[in-house]
């Protein structure tokens, strides 16, 4: 993928201020009726009949719930509990569990172009004792999440990286449900020249960002036939000329300027969606509502399903 092409992709996805003064999926306090169901794209759908994923359980906490995105699809919110389950008994500690999905998907005002489908979730580079004390409400509210890279050097942060992230990658990829891992390219050159191998590790995606948490992806689930999936990952491990190249250009982004968030307002929904937000049961429909955005918004829509160059959309 062409440096230019590359940069362009980072000033779409940096996304540091909230994009609409309105959003209504993000003011919906509780999931819709109706069965579950993932609909649209990742970058462009919703999920009705969404599942919470409870604050604590058995090898899990999860941070920042004053953000009211800890709804998923049943698999996902299923997922998680089984990761942290495996976590605990393999002795990795207890796992930091991010944002999944608003109660009824769809786009975030702030913080993530994806996650509207009720398929993917943000797991923490960072493990607490098993056997410790549960963290407070406010802990969990205001812990930092620090990044476990040297960005402008491109290697891992010894003093931050922990070999057990690395088992929990493994852990995460090797689940069958799992479609895609982000990581950033950095994390994935290490595990590479680490010695790490298997097809789980094809499963970690190079992307920008993704070095304080990892993001995982779930494929579509059968009972959603209004899901739109990815382009399948390319065959291999990934370890190759491309990766080192990606971790160049983070080198360099690093050294440059922020791009200015994008305006995301024009993001174009199923129409199903429309039921899921009135909170009613929706039938998936494979059509699109028609809205004033750009080509680019257009592009961003269909980034569940696009080409290599968006294949990997965050």
């Amino acid at each position: 993928m062409p440096f230019s092409t590359r940069a362009s992709l980072l000033a779409a996805l940096l996304i540091a201020a909230p994009a609409w003064a309105q959003n209504p999926w993000g003011e919906v306090e509780a999931p819709s009726a109706g069965e579950a169901e993932a609909i649209g794209g990742y970058a462009a759908g919703c999920v009705g009949g969404a599942a919470a994923l409870p604050l604590s359980g058995e090898g899990f906490q999860v941070m920042r719930a004053s953000r009211n995105r800890y709804y998923g699809h049943p698999e996902l919110v299923g997922f998680v509990e089984r990761l942290a389950e495996r976590a605990a008994r393999q002795g990795l500690g207890r796992v930091l569990v991010g944002d999944l999905s608003q109660p009824r998907g769809g786009p975030a005002a702030y913080g993530h172009a994806s996650h509207q489908s009720g398929l993917d979730v943000d797991i923490w580079f960072r493990l607490l004792p098993k056997d410790g004390a549960p963290l407070s409400r406010e802990q969990t509210e205001k812990m930092a999440m620090p990044s476990v890279i040297r960005v402008a050097d491109g290697v891992l942060d010894g003093q931050r990286w922990d070999r057990r992230y690395g088992d929990l990658l493994r852990l995460a990829a090797s689940a069958p449900e799992v479609d895609r891992i982000f990581v950033n390219p950095v994390i994935k050159q290490a595990l590479c020249r680490g010695g790490s191998r298997g097809d789980w590790l094809g499963k970690l995606r190079p992307w920008w960002g993704h070095d304080q948490h990892f993001h995982v992806r779930l494929a579509c689930p059968a009972d959603s036939p209004g899901c739109e999936p990815q382009k399948p990952i390319p065959a291999g491990d990934g370890c190759d000329e491309d990766l080192d190249g990606w971790v160049r250009e983070i080198r360099l982004a690093a050294k440059r300027p922020k791009p200015a968030p994008p305006d995301r307002s024009a993001t174009r929904l199923p129409l199903a969606c429309d039921a899921v937000l009135a909170g009613a049961p929706a039938s998936a429909e494979p059509r699109t509502i028609v809205g004033a955005g750009s080509a680019k918004a257009e592009k961003r829509r269909l980034a569940g399903t696009g080409t290599d160059r968006s294949a990997d959309r965050n």
